[in-house]
């Protein structure tokens, strides 16, 4: 009698736990391909990420672009004045600027 009195609380509690342990073979079983999911997310660069890396790069060349002539200007100011160890460090910042120039795009004319 005892047992027919647990019968109808057993058969739901065996339910709801076969339902637990289903999720927890499938999430034990799913597992692996997460993390391995995750690990190649974070070892590949998205595209946006790499524009921005390639921005940050350009912007990088143009601001040491700019400096370069400044620099060259004021040592062409001297170079004038009679300054010679100016000519010497304008020609040398000139062969900076040089090769720093292919690698910074030019924006197009207006027209």
């Amino acid at each position: 009698m005892r047992g027919i009195a647990l019968f109808p609380i057993l058969i739901p509690a065996a339910l709801t736990l076969s339902g637990c342990l289903a999720k927890t073979a499938l999430d034990v079983a799913t597992a692996p391909v997460r993390v391995a999911g995750k690990a190649v997310d974070l070892a590949t660069t998205s595209q946006s990420e790499a524009d921005e890396k390639r921005g940050r790069e350009l912007r990088k060349r143009e601001e040491e672009l700019g400096r370069l002539e400044r620099r060259y200007d004021r040592e062409m100011r001297e170079c004038a004045e009679g300054d010679r160890r100016a000519c010497d460090k304008a020609r040398k910042t000139y062969a900076e600027i040089q090769v720093l120039m292919p690698s910074v795009p030019r924006e197009p004319e207006p027209r």
